[in-house]
């Protein structure tokens, strides 16, 4: 598996479109992290770790509305492992005209492209969700 995030995400759209509860993937710090800041923006309900023989497996409980609507429409990968995309913190992009949320791997973390503005961190930017 060359493109982690990637797949992380293509698992997300797919277990949204299927309107799965869980999803479960191969574990990694980055991804832990890029969990934590879809779960702090409210894309999904929880996440957990869980330990095994090898890397651990990544749990994301998926959050759907009352009207069993998709919180999550789609979401996009835009650094990859033969491209990287870094932008200084006032080139961080918007997304979906606000609605959306860029993820970016900052010195600090990863953090959103809102709080990287407002700390004046730039980064790689990982992707976006919407």
């Amino acid at each position: 598996m060359s493109d982690m995030i990637a797949n992380m995400f293509s698992a997300i759209v797919n277990a949204n479109h299927k309107f799965k509860e869980t999803v479960d993937i191969p574990a990694s710090k980055l991804k832990a992290e890029v969990a934590r800041v879809l779960k702090e923006e409210g894309y999904i309900a929880n996440f957990r770790v869980a330990p095994d023989k090898r890397q651990g497996s990544l749990r994301l409980t998926m959050k759907y509305t009352q009207q069993k609507e998709r919180v999550i429409q789609g979401a996009k990968r835009v650094s990859s492992p033969g491209l990287r995309i870094y932008r200084k913190w006032d080139e961080l992009p918007i997304v979906q005209n606000g609605l959306g949320t860029a993820l970016v791997s900052t010195s600090k973390g990863v953090l959103t492209g809102q709080k990287a503005k407002e700390k004046k961190l730039g980064g790689e930017v990982l992707g976006f969700i919407w």
